[in-house]
């Protein structure tokens, strides 16, 4: 697909032997890590990153995830990410993510939202007060208004985390990657093991800090025939909500070249 290159941030990684999953195909946690670092990347680029903020007392939060997982790549292969803010408003900015493999292959497409919080506070502020202009690409991956996940009624399966240091990104709370960790260990083996993920959605809603106990929630969504779960991440603490989750899986494909 043609787009204007010069609003577009690119960057290749090459999958690690310790970023493949027992199918041996990259796995969801990792390529969520890529995600994270060209948005940072590009971010810095426009003179946004979250040093730049910091400098102001402010910092960038991620509020929404939504990817679609289309194909997979195995250890030591090219994976190219291609990124762009596609909107600024109000309190978020909204930054988009194609990913493809070395022959142009699509791998995943992800959008996703942002908001810049007052350190003090904690509280999201109005972006147009406090960033400078930077161009933005008004072309979503998928459309997606980023409504209300569903909230986990009965949990199926539940486990215990305790935040550890290495758990916390610059922001000194948990990194969002790790919350995505801790929903999917949730997930019934049979499914895990024997299907890939397809679509995963996030919503981030509270932060945890070094110490806290964090209890994994999961259940079917509907029939568990389905392969969709809601998954939901709380502090043991007090109870509060940290995020929401939707996974959906499917059966891998035939040639999984084993």
């Amino acid at each position: 697909m043609n787009l204007p290159t010069d609003l577009i941030y690119e960057k290749q990684f090459r999958v690690r032997t310790y970023e493949v999953d027992l199918a041996r195909k990259l796995r969801p946690t990792a390529l969520l890590n890529y995600l994270q670092d060209v948005a940072g990347d590009h971010a810095r680029q426009l003179g946004v990153s979250v040093g730049d903020l910091m400098a102001h007392n402010l910092t960038w939060v991620i509020s929404r995830y939504h990817l679609l997982f289309v194909g997979d790549v195995g250890t030591g292969a090219v994976v190219r990410i291609r990124s762009w803010p596609s909107s600024r408003e109000g309190l978020f900015s909204c930054r988009e993510f194609e990913v493809l493999a070395a022959d142009d292959t699509p791998l995943a497409l992800a959008t996703s939202s942002w908001a810049v919080v007052d350190l003090a506070t904690r509280k999201p502020v109005r972006l147009a007060d406090h960033l400078p202009d930077y161009p933005l690409l008004p072309r979503r991956v998928m459309d997606d208004d980023f409504g209300p996940l569903p909230r986990l009624k009965k949990a199926v399966s539940e486990m215990p985390f305790r935040v550890r240091r290495s758990d916390l990104d610059l922001n000194r709370h948990v990194n969002n990657v790790v919350y995505a960790e801790w929903a999917l260990e949730t997930v019934p083996p049979p499914v895990a093991d024997g299907f890939r993920l397809a679509e995963l959605e996030i919503a981030f809603r509270a932060e945890a800090l070094y110490g806290d106990w964090v209890i994994s929630r999961c259940a079917p969504a509907g029939e568990e025939a389905n392969h969709c779960f809601v998954h939901q991440l709380v502090n043991e603490q007090d109870g509060r909500e940290l995020t929401r989750l939707v996974s959906r899986w499917q059966a891998f494909p035939t040639d999984r070249g084993e």
